[in-house]
């Protein structure tokens, strides 16, 4: 049962980055009026722009990560916790 609540977990986990992604992206775009920048290495990108964006999606997918493992986590106690209950 661990096994696919860690399954579980993973795949909410990839879900919610993409999600978070595209919402960071989308945002990028209204504030800017320009396309995200995902490629580093384009000259036409300004590079305090780019560094931003490198730093707000880092700190959206950390933020990400540690409320699905928390959440995993979690769901994995209590159904230890019921386990023991039984």
């Amino acid at each position: 049962m661990n096994f696919l609540v860690k399954l579980f977990g993973l795949v909410i986990s990839l879900g919610a980055g993409a999600l978070a992604n595209k919402t960071l992206e989308g945002l990028w775009e209204k504030k800017t009026g320009r396309p995200a920048p995902k490629d580093g290495t384009d000259l036409d990108d300004a590079l305090p722009g780019v560094l931003v964006f490198a730093v707000a999606s880092a700190a959206v997918g950390a933020v990400v990560h540690v409320l699905t493992q928390r959440g995993t986590k979690s769901a994995i106690e209590r159904l230890k916790k019921t386990a023991d209950e039984v």
